[in-house]
């Protein structure tokens, strides 16, 4: 069950952190990327792509990895897989 990844692919470095589905992290995640970055914020559902590794703003990184624990996460995670099984 993947909760937080990173993966180096050809033209960027990618950040899976699948807690960012959650519309108030996400929310949270792109207000809070302003401040931390002058970059433009460059991401898919759960991936967070940067193109070099001095682009990566550690510290809201670091503070989201914070605002979901894993058994936040878990917990999640079987709720959606019991709602999906019964639907």
């Amino acid at each position: 069950m993947p909760f937080i990844n990173i993966a180096s692919q050809k033209n960027y470095i990618a950040f899976y952190h699948m807690g960012i589905y959650q519309p108030d992290l996400l929310k949270w995640f792109q207000e809070e990327y302003k401040l931390f970055s002058k970059k433009k914020l460059d991401m898919g559902k759960v991936c967070i792509r940067f193109k070099k590794e001095e682009d990566i703003p550690f510290k809201i990184i670091s503070n989201l990895s914070r605002k979901l624990s894993v058994n936040d996460w878990i917990s999640i995670y079987e709720t959606s897989i019991n709602s999906a099984r019964k639907g």
